[in-house]
């Protein structure tokens, strides 16, 4: 959707490129996030895009075609742009201020103002509550919101989001963080989202640009790019805890063990004991009629013992979603003082187990692949 070929700019008087010779490809309905240090050209980039910054040389291509010919102010009706700084009209209402660009478009009005009520709904603002109100009346987090929506309420297939969380506290942040990835995931705009957050990026990207003194040094997915860091500034730049950060990128359907060996209520001991041994566990689940799960045997109560599972079976501590992030399942184990997980469904049914060791081996095996 958006093709960047060799794209370059100076400014009048400099000598060194502020971007120099940048290409890339983000596909339709992705998220491409820009990350560097300041001055590194990520913001350049991306104002080259909807032409707020005029290209010195190279083409930029939106959907097949070069933003060169296209009218100028038509090409920054057509894709939605979001900044840090939001700029909503103090004197127009939240509905009004939503409704901006459908209205120079020359939407029917019926038709926009019903677009901005869809649009509130799906970011958790009750339309009935916020279409009158006026921007003062409504704190930053949700000033920030209106002004995500205001760029894609004419549903431009293209949005440039220039830090556009930077100003909101932490809190709010990750709520809206939250609420922008749910609505990418309706909505599939093609995104360019300029950060300086790296924490940020791995959350919010499918790929990640990372540029050094105007140079696009290199472009990866997020987990690539903290596994197998092209060179020593980027290992630098995403920092020290790279592993960890990649904890939230793979998720615990990718550690799993699944269809693990199992008993039920009206198994003995010993056969616990001796599934144990046969797998090399030191611990089973135990699992109902359905196959929900009850709790689980340790091969120390049940080596050598007498009686029924039933009898001599210990409580959960907890358990685990496969689709839930690694950075979740780490920190369950780590509030409940274990070394594993039984991972059940959204009905509860006993899916299979994760472990720290598990963890520990999926990572080094995606390093060594590099």
């Amino acid at each position: 959707m958006i093709r960047l070929n060799q794209v370059s700019k100076t400014f009048s008087g400099g000598t060194t490129p502020a971007v120099d010779r940048v290409s890339l490809e983000v596909p339709d309905g992705e998220i491409c996030v820009l990350l560097g240090p300041s001055g590194c050209g990520k913001t350049t980039t991306m104002k080259m895009v909807n032409r707020l910054i005029e290209p010195s040389s190279g083409e930029i291509l939106i959907d097949g075609k070069n933003t060169a010919d296209y009218d100028v102010t038509q090409l920054r009706r057509s894709i939605g742009y979001v900044i840090q700084q939001i700029g909503l009209f103090p004197n127009k209402t939240v509905e009004d201020n939503i409704c901006i660009v459908p209205d120079i478009l020359g939407w029917d009005r019926a038709k926009s103002r019903k677009r901005a009520a869809e649009l509130l709904d799906m970011v958790a603002l009750e339309p009935g509550a916020f279409l009158h109100r006026y921007p003062r009346e409504l704190s930053g987090g949700q000033q920030q919101r209106i002004g995500v929506l205001r760029a894609i309420a004419a549903d431009p297939p293209v949005l440039l989001m220039d830090e556009p969380f930077g100003a909101i506290d932490p809190i709010n942040r990750v709520i809206i963080q939250d609420e922008f990835l749910k609505m990418q995931a309706q909505i599939r705009k093609t995104i360019l989202f300029v950060s300086h957050d790296i924490d940020e990026a791995v959350k919010m990207a499918d790929r990640i640009a990372i540029f050094k003194d105007g140079r696009l040094v290199q472009y990866d997915t997020p987990d690539n790019i903290l596994a197998h860091p092209a060179n020593s500034f980027v290992s630098d730049f995403v920092g020290g805890d790279r592993t960890l950060k990649r904890l939230q990128l793979l998720t615990v359907r990718d550690a799993m063990q699944a269809d693990p060996p199992r008993v039920r209520a009206a198994d003995t001991l010993k056969k616990a004991a001796a599934i144990m041994e046969e797998h090399g566990h030191q611990s089973i689940v135990l699992v109902g009629p359905r196959g929900r799960a009850r709790g689980y045997v340790s091969m120390q109560a049940a080596r050598g013992a007498n009686g029924l599972v039933s009898e001599n079976h210990e409580t959960l501590p907890t358990t685990i979603k496969p689709h839930e992030d690694l950075r979740t399942a780490v920190s369950t184990m780590f509030r409940h003082d274990v070394s594993w997980l039984a991972c059940v469904d959204d009905d509860g049914m006993y899916v299979g187990y994760v472990t720290l060791r598990g963890f520990t081996r999926l990572l080094s095996e995606t390093y060594r692949d590099g």
